[in-house]
């Protein structure tokens, strides 16, 4: 759980409870009491009215209630915008989840600020798009939480066929299209995949995670690559 996500949490047991003690916090979201004592502070401190000290409990302040979100136009047209072109670009499951999410936020959203989200005029259309481009993205995204290797039937750079064998660690977006950062596994090194070159991706077993393998590393490998060129 991110710390923001914990504070809100936090924020949201002190409001529904009479008396809750660090302990029970820590408990509840998986961290040390240290880490509740640090984070009650700093709501504190953010003005949230919490009374109580450590080893009683705390409670939030009768009738307070959490601000709605606030954004400015600005904020909101960069947040409508980075949704759509999930929804365009993302795969399937990324687009359903973007419409969820903004339709969360918009809900959070003070009304007045409601009809910019549906206003904004910014756009990323999908009809140019193919739909297998989509499918193979939703592929590849599971294949590197899983940490599934990937077997690829790839046109390369020389328009000629090849088979690779991979161990896909992130996607890139260019603008223009996706490609996949990846140790592979035929080559012995690392390497990009644009993924409209990709003909087939079939998921395989599972890999582990090896020193000098990881995205940390392929990150490093073509920083060094390029300051050589």
């Amino acid at each position: 759980m991110r710390r923001a996500e914990r504070l809100f949490q936090i924020a949201q047991y002190l409001r529904g409870r009479r008396l809750t003690t660090a302990h029970q916090l820590s408990e509840w979201l998986a961290v040390s009491e240290r880490t509740i004592y640090r984070d009650i502070r700093d709501l504190s401190t953010s003005g949230m009215p919490i009374e109580g000290e450590a080893g009683v409990g705390y409670r939030v302040r009768a009738g307070f209630d959490l601000q709605p979100l606030m954004f400015s136009t600005d904020e909101i047209e960069a947040m409508v915008a980075g949704m759509r072109m999930v929804q365009a670009w993302g795969g399937p499951q990324l687009a359903a989840s973007s419409v969820a999410a903004l339709a969360k936020i918009t809900l959070a959203l003070p009304r007045e600020k409601r009809d910019f989200v549906e206003a904004t005029p910014l756009f990323a259309p999908d009809f140019h798009i193919d739909p297998s481009h989509g499918k193979r993205l939703e592929c590849i995204r599971q294949a590197i939480g899983k940490q599934h290797k990937l077997q690829l039937d790839y046109i390369d750079a020389k328009q000629q066929a090849t088979q690779r064998v991979i161990w896909p660690l992130a996607l890139y977006y260019w603008g223009s299209g996706w490609s996949i950062a990846a140790w592979c596994e035929t080559r012995s090194d690392f390497r990009s995949f644009r993924l409209d070159r990709v003909q087939l991706l079939t998921p395989g077993n599972r890999y582990d995670s090896v020193t000098d393998r990881r995205l940390a590393d392929f990150v490093r490998a073509m920083k060094r690559d390029n300051s050589c060129n």
